[in-house]
């Protein structure tokens, strides 16, 4: 249930903290066991890619393996973040360990950046010295990608909306399963043109998709390493929320920061000089949030003189 308590600040001020049950809008789902299926077909298609890649001379083969070695690890990082966010608070850690879900996707990006760096390397590489390519086993091995990268794509889809983390999981592996297609594409022009040079422009294009589908996920997980308003959030707009409120004459000190990828926190002062509102405002208050703005968590710090100048009231104050 929801509660509040009080203690003095400053020795005038007074503080009322609402957190609205149980903590957060929508309690994460459970995709332990997707994360573990989804890792044991990725690594099972690395070490195929990786092997056949090799025996048929295929850049773009093994470099769809080295993106797909990178998935794996971003998926085990998730996996362990998604666990580690489970733990409940303690005396140090009073959030527990939610925020891991936000530097797991800060992770998975790096590896991603890596990875690509490597791919377009070897790329490069190969334009200088083109090899013939082993087209049938090429495409073989791609179409078993296509398909394992659409069924872990599909594990993740129901969770891509509402976390960073399974997002990122969503997006790698429904865009894995269209790299692979590529490379089924490349091997094919190759057997019927013989032009070598379309498998490193394929390993470039690949490069190019990872970029693409990275950018989104490293802007937001820097964002909130970065304690930035989740995106869907309009602070404006929560901030007109609370001026709205019965009693509130002004609003300042207003933050709003992620707790982890799925949980929003908010504090914030509120001048009512008419006297404090009492328990009903603060859980009203708290209910209004969670349901408008998902933010789960909220601090509401009530001051009754208007006249009382806040240390915190500037905006350029933190």
């Amino acid at each position: 249930m929801a509660f509040h308590h009080d203690h003095e600040h400053d020795e005038t001020n007074r503080h009322d903290h609402h957190h609205g049950a149980p903590g957060h809008v929508h309690a994460p789902t459970d995709f332990g066991k997707a994360f573990v299926i989804g890792i044991a077909l990725n690594t099972a298609l690395v070490a195929a890619e990786g092997v056949y890649g090799y025996l048929g001379n295929s850049t773009a083969l093994m470099a769809d393996a080295g993106h797909n070695l990178g998935d794996v690890l971003g998926l085990i990082v998730a996996w362990g973040a998604s666990m580690a966010a489970k733990r409940a608070p303690s005396g140090r850690f009073t959030y527990g360990f939610r925020r891991t879900s936000i530097l797991a996707a800060l992770a998975n990006a790096i590896f991603l950046l890596v990875a690509t760096g490597a791919i377009g390397l070897e790329a490069i590489e190969r334009f200088r010295s083109p090899e013939p390519v082993s087209g049938v086993t090429v495409m073989i091995v791609a179409a078993i990608g296509i398909l394992i990268n659409g069924i872990t794509a599909m594990l993740f889809a129901s969770g891509r909306r509402g976390d960073i983390n399974i997002q990122g999981a969503f997006l790698h592996m429904a865009g894995d399963a269209a790299v692979s297609a590529g490379v089924v594409i490349s091997a094919a022009l190759i057997m019927f043109t013989g032009w070598l040079w379309l498998d490193p422009v394929t390993s470039l294009l690949i490069c190019v998709v990872i970029l693409w589908s990275t950018w989104g996920l490293l802007r937001a997980s820097v964002d909130m390493s970065l304690d930035a308003a989740p995106a869907g959030t309009d602070v404006y707009a929560v901030r007109k929320f609370l001026l709205a409120r019965p009693g509130v004459t002004r609003v300042h000190d207003l933050h709003v920061w992620p707790i982890s990828t799925t949980e929003t926190a908010m504090t914030c002062h509120v001048v009512m000089p008419g006297g404090h509102p009492g328990d009903d405002f603060l859980m009203e208050s708290a209910r209004l949030l969670r349901n408008s703005f998902k933010i789960g968590h909220s601090t509401l710090q009530i001051e009754l003189d208007e006249s009382n100048a806040c240390a915190l009231a500037p905006d350029s104050v933190v």
